[in-house]
């Protein structure tokens, strides 16, 4: 069986200078697909462009500032994009399939597992998966905020072998290649540091919601995932298939401990699952959580932010604010209020029930 390969293009690559859908780069697009399943390979393509289709429909010149326009364009232009995307694949014998999510769907363990079968069950028949959110009817609570994570939580549900996003830019550079002329394109990343942050900017175009920031919340994700991810310029000639083949000018972020996968249990914690608060650490319980694989313990950490339950899911940030991990609390956000910073022998005096009790054991955290 050949390889598994989700790839993401963006509506700042799908929309023509006119403001309208590119009929030619869809095709193109649609070719390379067709040429990399000929080989065996299969496909997942995630596509974003139904608010930046359905706009043009509408006749609204600018971004709608409005939830209810917003998500009128995205109905409006997702019927759009759906039949330009069927109507060109036909042509070379390949068929495709509407799958349209939002983070409700995957949040819950059952809605999980439904939407892995759907996509296993469409590959098998040969059959190309179109995924969006489904911007008609997500609300903020439930939106994934953006295709680039999308891309990931679909290829780590699916378990893809990589995950490439077809940019408007060829990669991740030093500085910003617009406004500086020695900014240099960094080819391959084994980690997400705060260098690697630091050359992230913001959202890019009027088109799209994503920037450089968002690939790089996406990359993290998939380095947990052991699925390394490519960053390319999708109106690159051939861009498809080079990144496939690891050819052309990109950003690769590798994965050193590939092979290894996380457990799908970590991952669906960590990157479906919605955060209903964070906690804190001090660097000596990083070290513990990235070196060691060890549990959080109350001892490590340093405040509490947001009301939240034992049992839901929770953000764990390092001193400097920076994302460490995310995981299942065993301690309501009342209770951590109390404990936090003590040792467990301490806690036990007060609450017994608590003597070896972590706040989020390692079999429930995902650390990126």
């Amino acid at each position: 069986m050949g390889r598994l390969i989700v790839f993401k293009v963006g509506s700042s690559t799908l929309m023509g200078p006119n403001g309208e859908l590119d009929l030619g780069f869809v095709r193109s697009m649609c070719e390379q697909i067709a040429e990399l399943k000929r080989r065996g390979d299969r496909v997942v393509l995630v596509s974003s462009g139904a608010a930046a289709v359905g706009r043009s429909l509408l006749g609204f010149n600018e971004r709608p500032s409005d939830i209810p326009t917003l998500q009128a364009c995205a109905a409006a232009g997702q019927t759009t994009l759906i039949e330009r995307y069927a109507e060109v694949l036909a042509q070379d014998g390949v068929r495709c399939a509407q799958v349209l999510l939002t983070r409700g769907d995957v949040v819950d363990r059952t809605g999980y597992l439904n939407a892995r079968n759907t996509f296993e069950r469409l590959l098998e028949l040969g059959v190309v998966p179109i995924v969006n959110e489904n911007d008609t009817v997500s609300v903020r609570e439930f939106s994934f905020g953006d295709n680039d994570m999308l891309g990931a939580i679909v290829a780590s549900l699916i378990d893809a072998d990589s995950y490439v996003i077809l940019s408007d830019i060829d990669g991740l550079y030093t500085t910003n290649p617009d406004t500086n002329p020695d900014a240099r394109l960094i080819e391959r990343v084994e980690r997400i540091d705060a260098d690697i942050i630091a050359m992230a900017g913001g959202a890019g175009s009027t088109y799209g919601t994503g920037g450089m920031a968002t690939k790089i919340r996406a990359a993290r994700a998939m380095i947990a995932a052991g699925i390394p991810m490519t960053i390319c310029r999708g109106r690159a000639e051939h861009a498809l298939v080079s990144a496939a083949d690891g050819r052309g000018r990109r950003t690769v972020f590798e994965c050193p401990g590939q092979g290894s996968h996380e457990q799908a249990r970590k991952l669906w914690i960590g990157l479906a699952g919605l955060s209903r608060g964070s906690v804190s650490i001090d660097a000596g319980a990083v070290r513990a959580l990235e070196s060691e694989g060890a549990s959080l313990l109350p001892v490590g950490i340093t405040a509490v932010d947001g009301t939240f339950a034992e049992g839901d899911t929770v953000s764990v940030l390092g001193p400097g604010g920076q994302l460490v991990g995310r995981g299942i609390t065993r301690y309501s956000s009342e209770d951590l209020w109390r404990v936090h910073g003590l040792r467990l022998d301490v806690i036990a005096r007060f609450l017994p029930e608590r003597a070896d009790c972590p706040v989020i054991h390692r079999d429930e955290l995902l650390v990126f």
